[in-house]
């Protein structure tokens, strides 16, 4: 760590406490048990240890009926994914593998060799039959819910492939924008729901509803979309709309010149307020989740996404480099994203924040101040304003203090441990430095018996000293008793 970050961390001491407590001691909910598990599947799970760290943490403290299936279900979407990234495949090629992709799932052997070289998972696709060879053992519902996803999504990217319009241009409508979103992420939600509800740990109405899963997938994805403009850039690609910049800009590239600040921070503005729409059917999904383990998976990308949303706002940096939350900040998130409430609470605080940084200067200020308030509004439907007193000071405390009465307790007992570790923690040394000084020949008798001759001395002088003290006290006794006789 730089000197910046320490800076950093002396200055925010909450996110410092919330780094330790997630480092330190953070209990799973759920852990794997590698020793029992096939080698075929520990290589999956190194396989999403490459292929994504944070995703790998959250998969994999997922209830055991689940985890598996999640963990296969991401990495063949990865799979499917990296064969649409490479552009060392000709379009005649790639096409028809993406529409086939969910067949060869059922294909003992299966696997992909002619990604380019330089494809970050093509290693993935080399070895995709130890993939496909966990896959065979899941259960059958859970597999026709990942095949019929993949098939989707495959199906969706083919569709962008052969659309010549998008390659050279990019994302042009909203409508385009909303239908894109859906086939990289909306689909991946509504296959999670599915699976969820399939192992009875979700509301069965989240798939009568299945906006909700797709708000899911589109706020995450936009969210990054946003954050990823000039890594976007660089690389040659395009997906924020141009019914959206086009209003601020002729250029899409020329966000980025400094020149341009007032107008990129309006249009970064506009596509916040883009990315706003989805939050409230993001905490209506959350709702529906029974189980704890899926609740943490579900909600932990959701408090990022609008963590994340709250620092690309009107942030002229977005332009410049690829900006992230701080860890600090990130563990803070994931310890609070425990229950609704909390999350709720994350939502309404980040909203907050962005109203806040909203400036009546900006074109579309009355938009995203109502949006900011519709998510407040259903947070309030949710959970009302109490009129209890007694709740009324447990809630200012927490403004205040940014702890509960509980959270302060247990703050103040982690304190006291920690002095007592630091007390403990000295002794040991003190001890272990006399240790060495004895080993080393010092003479502590000699030492003790010195002191025990001040000790003395001191005693002998305070015994001389007593006889006139008590001739002294005497006499005092005796004039006052006189004083009061008068």
């Amino acid at each position: 760590m730089g000197a910046s970050t320490y800076l950093y961390y002396l200055a925010h001491p909450n996110q410092l406490r919330a780094l330790l407590q997630w480092k330190i001691w953070h209990t799973p909910l759920h852990e794997r048990n590698p020793a029992t598990e096939a080698p075929t599947l520990r290589r999956c799970f190194e396989f999403l240890k490459m292929t994504s760290r944070s995703f790998a943490t959250v998969i994999q403290e997922l209830t055991p009926e689940l985890c598996v299936p999640v963990a296969l279900f991401y990495l063949i979407l990865r799979g499917l994914d990296t064969i649409e990234d490479d552009m060392t495949l000709p379009l005649e090629e790639k096409e028809p593998i993406l529409r086939t992709f969910h067949e060869n799932l059922d294909k003992p052997g299966w696997a992909f060799t002619k990604s380019g070289p330089n494809e970050k998972d093509r290693q993935l696709l080399v070895e995709f039959s130890t993939i496909g060879e966990e896959f065979a053992k899941i259960k059958k519902p859970y597999r026709e819910i990942i095949k019929d996803i993949a098939r989707k999504m495959g199906n969706g990217m083919a569709d962008y492939a052969n659309n010549a319009e998008h390659n050279i241009n990019g994302v042009n409508t909203i409508e385009d924008y909303d239908l894109y979103c859906h086939y990289v992420a909306g689909l991946v939600g509504e296959g999670l729901t599915a699976l969820f509800c399939e192992a009875k740990l979700a509301n069965p109405v989240l798939l009568e509803r299945p906006h909700l899963s797709n708000a899911m997938g589109n706020f995450l994805q936009k969210t990054n979309i946003i954050r990823d403009y000039r890594e976007d850039l660089d690389d040659g690609r395009r997906f924020w709309p141009k019914e959206i910049w086009s209003k601020h800009i002729d250029e899409f590239k020329d966000l980025a010149d400094p020149k341009n600040e007032e107008v990129a921070l309006n249009c970064i503005s506009e596509m916040c307020l883009d990315a706003l729409r989805h939050a409230d059917e993001c905490l209506f999904y959350l709702a529906g989740i029974k189980d704890q383990s899926v609740f943490n998976f579900a909600a932990i990308p959701q408090v990022m996404a609008i963590a994340t949303l709250n620092l690309v706002f009107r942030n002229k940096d977005v332009f410049q480099k690829n900006v992230k939350i701080a860890k600090g900040e990130a563990c803070e998130l994931m310890l609070e994203a425990s229950n609704l409430r909390s999350v709720c609470a994350v939502f309404r605080k980040y909203a907050k924040k962005i109203r806040q940084k909203n400036t009546p200067k900006d074109p579309n200020f009355l938009r995203i101040s109502t949006a900011c308030a519709k998510i407040d509004q259903f947070i309030e439907s949710i959970f009302p304003t109490p009129t209890d007193p007694a709740v009324i000071a447990r809630q200012r405390q927490l403004e205040a203090t940014g702890e509960t009465p509980e959270e302060a307790a247990l703050a103040k007992k982690e304190m006291m441990m920690l002095i007592a570790a630091v007390i403990g923690t000295l002794s040991v040394i003190s001890a272990f430095m006399i240790f060495l000084a004895w080993l080393a020949g010092a003479r502590f008798d000699l030492a003790f018996q010195d002191m025990k001759g001040t000790l003395s001395k001191v005693a002998n002088l305070g015994e001389a000293q007593a006889p006139a003290s008590m001739t002294t006290l005497v006499a005092e006794t005796v004039t006052t008793a006189a004083h009061v006789e008068l």
